[in-house]
């Protein structure tokens, strides 16, 4: 009953930052979700937890897949192409994880989100206004 609760109260929690949170806020959601879903994962693996494991390692992948999935190859060239060939690169990974249920598979592909996710949060918040303004998108609005 209490875990439901708490569940419950997360998923509302979410639901209020995506709906106040511009397209760079949302990135760096999925991001930190899509790691925290291979921390999870990592730790179904050690306890054998194979159900878990599958559960973590597939909503992380569906995640990944969600981020390739929206990079705009016409705005951002040859660094879109390299992410969209790391982000395919890190779904592999993910699948030979599953298959193999070897954590340390996991623990490369976080390192490597880790690694984007900490280019990302690092660029500046007027970079990210004027980018959302000169796409027509009001940043103050999701």
């Amino acid at each position: 009953m209490y875990n439901a609760k708490v569940k419950n109260y997360q998923k509302e929690a979410l639901k209020t930052r995506v709906a106040g949170a511009d397209r760079y806020e949302i990135i760096q959601m999925l991001m930190a979700g899509a790691i925290e879903k291979m921390v999870m994962s990592k730790v179904a693996i050690e306890k054998k937890h194979m159900e878990a494991k599958a559960e973590h390692l597939s909503k992380a992948t569906a995640i990944i897949e969600a981020l390739r999935g929206c990079l705009d190859f016409e705005v951002g060239g040859e660094v879109t192409e390299n992410l969209y060939a790391l982000y395919s690169y890190m779904i592999d990974r993910l699948v030979d994880a599953t298959i193999k249920n070897d954590p340390e598979i996991v623990d490369e592909v976080s390192n490597l989100l880790k690694e984007i996710k900490s280019a990302w949060d690092a660029i500046p918040h007027d970079v990210r206004q004027q980018t959302l303004n000169e796409n027509g998108i009001d940043a103050n609005v999701g």
